[in-house]
């Protein structure tokens, strides 16, 4: 069984929400990204979203620009590195899902003959492509299928027939967007946000995830058991870029990662 949705039947079981982490990996370096999934895990993440460092993103904002950038000119961080962190976290006894966060060109160049036996020799379980439109992705799909890797979706608050397109096509589970625009903190969501979610869960049985903006413990507990996932992405990288001083020094590594942990903790408990 897919590792996604082995997490997400154990989360129903217990009637609970999972947090799902998005890290932009190399920031500030490979190694220290495998340890921030380890802490991750520790901390109580469900699955993690591993983001591949990208020049031009589609749907990131400041904050995680800012942590792609500082990969990309620390070691020009490629997405076969990324996949590398997965299965070297794994290695080390990392049991949580990954999920690759990439945009497609870096797929494209790769070669989807390449890439897809690479994801799943390193146990990914899922790719989002958030650049990657649902009339495009069929070649794309039909790849995923073949290798047992769900191709997630985001679902955007916009018409019901194309969100209803989109969920009906969709594997692993539907990641909503809580807002429209790039990702970052937020203090209000779209107004219809409930009734959108009312929408996506009306029109699958697969888990549904919600993203984009959600950084405190407040907004956490809005959304836990409404939604079977919740994604907290700028305000971990956020965090992760206050403790690069203590994670760029080997002497303070230990407190920068009891940082991320801590703050995690604060966040969904």
């Amino acid at each position: 069984m897919n590792r996604i949705d082995q997490k997400f039947a154990e989360l129903r079981e217990k009637k609970q929400s999972g947090f799902i982490p998005f890290i932009s990996v190399g920031d500030p370096d490979l190694r220290t990204s495998v340890d921030i999934v380890k802490t991750l895990e520790e901390a109580g993440a469900a699955m993690v979203e591993l983001g591949v460092p990208y020049s031009d993103p589609l749907a990131d904002g400041p904050v995680i620009q800012r942590s792609s950038l500082r990969a990309l000119q620390g070691g020009r961080i490629s997405i076969l590195d990324c996949i590398q962190v997965a299965k070297q976290a794994r290695s080390e006894g990392c049991e949580l899902p990954f999920i690759l966060f990439t945009y497609f060109n870096p797929v494209l160049q790769t070669g989807l003959e390449r890439i897809f036996p690479l994801l799943q020799e390193s146990d990914i379980s899922g790719l989002i492509i958030p650049d990657l439109p649902m009339e495009e992705d069929e070649e794309v799909r039909a790849m995923a299928a073949q290798y047992g890797i769900h191709l997630i979706p985001l679902v955007a608050p916009t018409s019901k027939e194309r969100v209803q397109r989109i969920v009906s096509r969709a594997s692993g589970f539907v990641y909503c967007v809580s807002s429209l625009g790039v990702t970052g903190t937020r203090t209000e969501f779209h107004t219809g946000i409930d009734e959108f979610l009312s929408t996506v869960k009306a029109s699958t049985d697969l888990p549904v995830a919600i993203g984009f903006g959600i950084s405190n413990n407040e907004q956490f507990k809005r959304f836990s058991g409404v939604c079977d996932g919740i994604v907290v992405g700028s305000a971990l990288v956020r965090q992760i870029e206050e403790a690069l001083p203590q994670l760029t020094d080997p002497n303070a590594k230990s407190e920068g990662l009891l940082q991320i942990r801590n703050f995690v903790k604060a966040l969904i408990e």
